[in-house]
């Protein structure tokens, strides 16, 4: 985080993804708000959403966000840079979408994925580069009892 990426743990379900994502965030005093992605997502309601969170300083984790079509991911990689460039420059106040932002710098915007699932998209190039990627497997519960 100090290098102003978003974390992308991805992994099976029941890994604990989301939970290490929240948890993190509990650890560091800041409000982890938790999206679940379909596909019914579009650009406009993605930039309400990070409005909101540029604006308040809390994290946000998008819970299966390889669940968005591939052509509003594009969309979202340039709104997820521009708040990131703007923490980055040491900004008060950015524009972004058509409206000057008061910014909160302890924003985040971090996602995770279930690979390998029908209906499930691979991240634009433009994207990937946003986050830092985590993998997650199942726990061996045998060798840890």
């Amino acid at each position: 985080f100090h290098q102003y990426y978003g974390g992308a743990p991805e992994g099976p379900a029941g890994t604990g993804k989301t939970e290490s994502t929240k948890d993190l965030a509990k650890a560091l005093a800041i409000q982890c708000v938790v999206f679940n992605c379909s596909d019914g997502l579009d650009y406009i309601a993605m930039g309400k959403f990070f409005k909101g969170l540029a604006s308040s300083g809390c994290w946000c984790c998008f819970d299966e966000f390889n669940r968005i079509n591939v052509e509003v991911l594009s969309v979202i990689a340039a709104q997820v840079f521009s708040i990131q460039a703007a923490i980055r420059d040491k900004k008060k106040r950015f524009q972004f979408e058509g409206s000057e932002l008061d910014l909160q710098p302890t924003c985040a915007v971090n996602i995770t994925m279930n690979p390998g699932y029908a209906g499930r998209a691979e991240l634009p190039d433009n994207l990937k580069a946003l986050f830092r990627p985590c993998a997650m497997m199942v726990p061996n519960y045998a060798l840890i009892g």
